[in-house]
């Protein structure tokens, strides 16, 4: 199969799809690489890395959409990008279709296009070990940023730990998942005092467990929401909800009650965001004040740290780049449950229903469009 990889041209993104092991054991089973020049320059891959494992260079985009068939990327396609795909391409990336345009998704069902979405796919446990990759990250960077702006001459002035006599800083997470319990994490280990939001008291319970009553957790409502706020140095906005739009879960009025120069991370901002006063900025102009809130609203977080970010995207994303170039789309469709949970079009229908239901489209599912093969088997 050919394969592309351009170059990440959304929110500045410095990531790749894929480091030069990936492009390794995809050439070693008997494929071909099509890289963008200098597409992993700013990972710190350089074009002789990928031509030394059997990449071919080549100079622009254009020519990467037209030499291959599965196209993989990073970030969401921008415009240019979405008008660049041929007729029943496969699309492999971070889709967050919720927030994109219609006529993006019309593009997609018109040229036949079968798209995955990376944050869709399921692992046998119900996990998304895609996105957990960069949950992980964005987690971890979500308390080391705080703490800076925390500490810079345009925050509080404050630590974030604790030293004797002095008590630390409150850090407020809403959402128990993995951005959630990986800032808690390192937000403990830094000495901050912790509190949790979720709406499922299952996933508290295993929080409480799991940091040894180190955190507080409280349910997610308004009321509790509200009150929490008004006392945090930090709020970091970590909600998910698969295939949808990230729910208003701090509004503008609550903002208003925060302490002055306190600080908001909402990495549900590719997603739309959490926060109501939240609106996309970029790693080069990465925040902004607004009730005298510092707001940090980037979507690419981990792009901050491109070279662990590629790193880890290539070992969860690798295995289902060869299942579907090594057996063929449908197969690996038919074979690999997990992996059709990640289509959101396919052959011109739109076969996820939130993103149907969200653009006013009708939906299919992707098993009565597959074509039925006996010894295929689900994994």
């Amino acid at each position: 199969m050919n394969i592309g990889i351009p170059k990440e041209q959304a929110f500045r993104d410095r990531r790749v799809a894929l480091n030069p092991a990936g492009v390794q054991s995809l050439v070693e089973a008997g494929h071909q690489v099509y890289i963008e020049k200098d597409a992993g320059a700013l990972a710190r891959y350089s074009n002789e890395e990928y031509e030394r494992v059997g990449a071919k260079v080549v100079y622009n985009a254009s020519e990467v959409f037209n030499r291959a068939s599965l196209i993989l990327k990073v970030s969401s396609p921008t415009e240019e990008e979405y008008n660049l795909l041929t007729e029943s391409q496969i699309l492999f990336s971070f889709l967050h279709l919720p927030i994109a345009k219609k006529n993006s998704v019309e593009l997609l069902l018109g040229r036949k296009v079968c798209a995955i979405g990376y944050e869709l796919i399921e692992a046998e446990s119900g996990s998304l070990p895609i996105l957990q990759v960069m949950s992980e990250i964005a987690g971890q960077m979500a308390i080391h940023i705080a703490a800076h702006h925390l500490e810079s001459g345009d925050g509080r002035g404050i630590l974030l730990g604790r030293i004797p006599g002095i008590a630390p800083a409150s850090v407020v997470i809403l959402g128990a998942g993995t951005v959630g319990r990986t800032a808690a994490r390192v937000a403990i280990g830094s000495g901050a005092e912790v509190t949790v939001f979720d709406k499922d008291l299952s996933r508290l319970r295993e929080f409480e467990n799991l940091f040894h009553h180190q955190i507080a957790t409280r349910v997610a409502n308004r009321y509790n929401i509200a009150r929490a706020i008004q006392f945090a140095d930090v709020v970091i906005g970590a909600v998910l909800l698969k295939a949808e739009k990230a729910p208003h879960l701090v509004t503008e009025d609550m903002v208003k009650t925060m302490k002055p120069r306190s600080v908001i991370l909402d990495i549900s901002i590719d997603q739309g965001g959490c926060i109501e006063t939240s609106r996309p900025t970029t790693l080069e102009n990465p925040v902004f004040l607004r009730h005298g809130v510092i707001h940090y609203c980037v979507p690419n977080i981990p792009a901050s740290v491109a070279r662990t970010a590629t790193n880890g995207l290539t070992n969860a994303l690798l295995p289902y780049v060869l299942e579907i170039a090594d057996h063929g789309l449908e197969t690996a469709l038919h074979r690999n449950r997990g992996l059709r949970q990640g289509v959101c079009a396919y052959d011109g229908s739109c076969t996820n229903s939130s993103i149907a239901k969200l653009f006013g489209l009708e939906v299919h599912k992707i098993s009565d469009l597959l074509f039925w093969m006996p010894e295929a088997q689900d994994n």
